[in-house]
Formats: structure tokens, C-alpha cells, sequence
């Protein structure tokens, strides 16, 4: 089907304007506008496009607003519509970090943040439930979540050992199917030609930063290029690592910075991963004023989503071939078990940090547990948490309005 470029750009900035509501909500929302309503893309086409980006690290609803652009203009389509589903988001939240930057230590601003910060207890808990659906269908699903809960909240494993475990374990329990015929060697040759030039993009300006850009930006540069390939089953696998590291590892933020950051992302469109570019900001900003603060925002949404890119331009000539090998779809759902685990911790950290004042670490021998102070409970905080999480998971009132009585009842508390 031939479709102008012009009106494909409109048309991925109108996406890129509502896809609020995260991946699952940005996924549907693409299917009613791309295929419902304008009929460029078949429904087979679609899933198993859908199918091949939950095999890769990185937002799948980006990848898959990427594929759409690729399938109907190439890699000029690629990168407009991919760059569109991006980039309404990325602006609203530069502009978020900055005031945020500015403004967030005032009194009445801290309390507003203080009642996002409860209400994502909720959100994150509303993801598990979402994605346990999904993922938890058969015993050894469950064992494999369980597994990777008890290995992050227990035994401080790293996450990305989780990450590879999980794909080994699920790679080689999978019996093989029979090869997937070769690929044309024209395809093979654009897919490294495409390979090639993406790496480029990726790891050229990589390494200028570490050459010779000030400490901060290339440790900024470094790290999310490391996120970027462990992204896998969304940004909530990753925010309690991201979080670790960030607040504890490196102090590029505090721990309320970063539970602010997570609440800006979830009221912007785009991908949540978008919370990398707050992230970004601030660190480069306490290192350099706003300047470097833009600096900072910048590599990091480059470095999280240029790989993206990469990953669709090299892989999209096989999608169907590799969406049906056997052992790399038992891979994926063995990382989408592991991730129901991970999103548990991530719930578990967040709640006891936002509920309680003071959380301390008690070690037994291998173990390593989170100990929450009972007399430093915060009635507050925890009224809140109920209260968002009653407004989004039994009333089902959208997200954005959840945020925003959480952090007006917080404000409202403050004033009186």
C-alpha cells in the first residue's frame, strides 16, 4: 500500500500526542489509528511485528511505532514515525525537569510530589497485576517469578544476571524447531548495511563523550547505553536497578527525585522509559546548572533510544522468521516470568520507601532484606497509597486523574 510521507508524519504526531497510558494503551492505540482506520498494515503483519519487539531490550511500543514507518517508507519512515512517538514526550518532560530543577524543593511544590509519590505505589502494583496476567500461565511461569523476586529482594543479585538466566533457562528447557530457511542475501546485506550505520550512531558520539566531555555527561552517556540493552519487558524491570543505581551507587539523585521523576513520566505521552531523561537532566544539572542539565537530557534519550532504531532497521527483515523459532520464544517468555519477579521488588521497594521514614538493611548470612521501622510509618503516605489504589484498580478512573487528587489531597493536607 503506497502512503504519502507527509501523511504519515501527520499521522505519527497526532500518535505521538495521545499515546498516553503506557505501552498497552500506546499499542491499541496504534492498531484502531494504523489499522482500523487507515488500513496500511494487516493484522497478521502487526502481531507479529508486536511479537518481535517484546523480543527486544527497549520500549516495544516505540519499536513497533518504528516498524510501521519502516514497513510503509523504508528507514525515512522508520525515523519519522519512531522519532514522532518520541519526541511530544520528550519535550513535555525536558520542560518538567527544568521547572522541576527550579522549583521542586519549594514547600507547597514538595507536598504536590509527595502525593504522586504515593499514588505510584499503585501504579506500579496496577503493572504487576497487568503484566502477572500475561505472563503467569503455566507452574514453571510462576516458579521463574518467584525465583527472580526472591534472587533481587533476597540475595541482591545484579538484575541483568536475572535478565540472562531467566532467557538461558527458557532458550534451552524449549525443544528446537526446525531451521528457519536462510535469508536473501540482498535482505542480509541492507540489515548489516543498517547495522552498521545504527552502531555508528550509537557508540560514535558514545565514545566523543567519554574522550572528551566532562566527567558527568560521559558517565551519563555510559550508563543508559547499558540500560538501553537491558530494557527488557518494559521500564518498570528496570526502575528498581535504575533507581539502585542512580540514588544509592552513584547519588546523581535522591530517592524522592526519583519517584517524582517516575510520577512526570506516567502523566506525559511517550514511552515511560522517558523518565531516563529526567534522570539525565538532574544528574547533569546538580554537576553544571541548566546548561549541562540539557546536555545531560539529551544524551540520555539518545542513548536510550537510538539502539531502538538500530535493533528495527537490522531486524525487520526477519521478524518472520525469528518470531517463529521455538527456543527464542521460550526465551521471551521466561524473561516475561522473570519480569512479573522484578516489578514485584520494584513494588516492594517503592511502597516501604514512600511508607516509611526510616528503612534500614538486615543482613542474615546470604540475605539481605529491606526493615522498615514501624514507628517511622507515614499515615499520610499511606492513606494516599490506599486511596489511589482503590481510584485505579477497583474504580478504574484514569491515570492522570488518580495523580492528580493524590497530589491535590497532599497539597491541600500541606496548607491546612
Amino acid at each position: 500500500m503506497t502512503v504519502a510521507l507527509a501523511e504519515l508524519t501527520r499521522t505519527f504526531a497526532r500518535i505521538g500526542c495521545l499515546s498516553f497510558g503506557g505501552p498497552a494503551a500506546q499499542i491499541a492505540l496504534m492498531h484502531r489509528i494504523i489499522l482500523d482506520e487507515k488500513k496500511w498494515v494487516a493484522e497478521g503483519d502487526y502481531l507479529r511485528a508486536l511479537s518481535f519487539c517484546m523480543l527486544l531490550p527497549g520500549p516495544e511500543a516505540m519499536q513497533l511505532a518504528t516498524w510501521i514507518g519502516w514497513r510503509l517508507h523504508g528507514v525515512p519512515g522508520g525515523l519519522i514515525s519512531g522519532g514522532l512517538f518520541v519526541l511530544p514526550g520528550a519535550l513535555v518532560v525536558l520542560a518538567l525537569s527544568m521547572v522541576y530543577a527550579a522549583f521542586g524543593q519549594l514547600p507547597l511544590v514538595a507536598a504536590l510530589f509527595a502525593g504522586v509519590q504515593a499514588a505510584v505505589i499503585a501504579i506500579v502494583i496496577e503493572a504487576l497485576i497487568r503484566v502477572s496476567k500475561r505472563a503467569l500461565k503455566t507452574r514453571g511461569a510462576l516458579l521463574i517469578a518467584v525465583a527472580a523476586f526472591l534472587g533481587l529482594f533476597a540475595l541482591n543479585l545484579p538484575f541483568p544476571v536475572i535478565l540472562i538466566a531467566a532467557g538461558l533457562w527458557g532458550f534451552f528447557t524449549t525443544r528446537p524447531g526446525p531451521a528457519p530457511d536462510a535469508p536473501p542475501p540482498a535482505a542480509l546485506a541492507r540489515s548489516l548495511r543498517a547495522a552498521a550505520v545504527g552502531l555508528m550512531a550509537w557508540l560514535g558520539p558514545l565514545a566523543l563523550l567519554v574522550a572528551f566531555a566532562p566527567a558527568r555527561l560521559a558517565e551519563i552517556g555510559l550508563f543508559f547505553s547499558k540500560l538501553a540493552i537491558l530494557t527488557f519487558g518494559g521500564a518498570y524491570a528496570v526502575l528498581a536497578w535504575m533507581a539502585q543505581e542512580v540514588v544509592e551507587t552513584r547519588g546523581w539523585l535522591s530517592l524522592t527525585q526519583m519517584m517524582d521523576g517516575l510520577g512526570l513520566a506516567e502523566t506525559t505521552p511517550g514511552p515511560l522509559i522517558l523518565v531516563n531523561e529526567f534522570v539525565g537532566y538532574l544528574a547533569a544539572h546538580a554537576a553544571g546548572g541548566w546548561l549541562m542539565g540539557l546536555a545531560g537530557a539529551a544524551i540520555a534519550v539518545w542513548m536510550t533510544f537510538v539502539p531502538s532504531f538500530l535493533f528495527i532497521f537490522a531486524g525487520a527483515p526477519f521478524i518472520e522468521r525469528l518470531t517463529r523459532t521455538p527456543r527464542l520464544s521460550g526465551a521471551l517468555a521466561a524473561i516475561t516470568a522473570a519480569v512479573v519477579g522484578v516489578i514485584a521488588n520494584l513494588s516492594l521497594w517503592f511502597a516501604l520507601h514512600v511508607l516509611f521514614a526510616e528503612v534500614s538493611t538486615l543482613t542474615l548470612g546470604p540475605l539481605r532484606l529491606l526493615w522498615p521501622d514501624p514507628s517511622s510509618l507515614r499515615p499520610l503516605a499511606a492513606g494516599l497509597a490506599g486511596l489511589a489504589a482503590v481510584l485505579l484498580l477497583v474504580r478504574h478512573w484514569p491515570l492522570v486523574a488518580v495523580l492528580a487528587v493524590s497530589a491535590a489531597l497532599s497539597a491541600a493536607v500541606r496548607v491546612l
